[in-house]
C-alpha cells in the first residue's frame, strides 16, 4: 500500500467483490504469474487457485496474456479478495476468525510485501 489505511483498501475491495461475476476485469500490469505464486502460499488447497495457476503457468510460457479477467474468477482466486471467507488464508497469514476483513487484508498484503516466491 502507497496510500491510504487497509479499512479503505478493504472498502474498495469489498465493492469491487459486489460486481457481477461476468464482469470483466482490466489491471494496469502483467502481474498475475508473480500473483498466482503468492496466492499458492497462502491458500494452496483452493481447487480453483490450482486449476488458475496452471492456466496462468501455461499461457506465460507460451507468452500469451493472462488479463482480463473476470470478477468471478477473482472471487474464487484472489486471496485479497478471500481473507474473510477463507480459512486456510487466515490460518497462513496468522489471523485469528474473530479479525475483521480490513485486519485480514493487512496481513495477506504485508505476507505479499515479503514475499520472494
Amino acid at each position: 500500500m502507497f496510500e491510504g489505511t487497509p479499512e479503505q483498501f478493504w472498502s474498495s475491495l469489498q465493492r469491487l467483490r459486489d460486481l457481477p461475476d461476468d464482469t470483466t476485469i482490466y489491471c494496469a500490469h502483467e502481474y498475475t504469474e508473480s500473483n498466482a505464486r503468492f496466492a499458492m502460499s497462502v491458500e494452496p488447497g483452493n481447487p480453483d487457485l490450482v486449476r488458475r495457476t496452471e492456466e496462468i503457468m501455461a499461457k506465460r510460457s507460451r507468452g500469451e496474456p493472462t488479463v482480463p479477467s473476470l470478477m468471478g474468477e477473482e472471487k474464487l482466486t484472489n486471496p485479497f479478495l478471500r481473507g474473510d471467507v477463507s480459512p486456510e488464508i487466515r490460518q497462513n497469514v496468522g489471523a485469528s476468525d474473530g479479525e475483521d476483513g480490513a485486519s485480514i487484508f493487512r496481513k495477506i498484503r504485508l505476507g505479499k510485501d515479503n514475499f520472494r516466491g
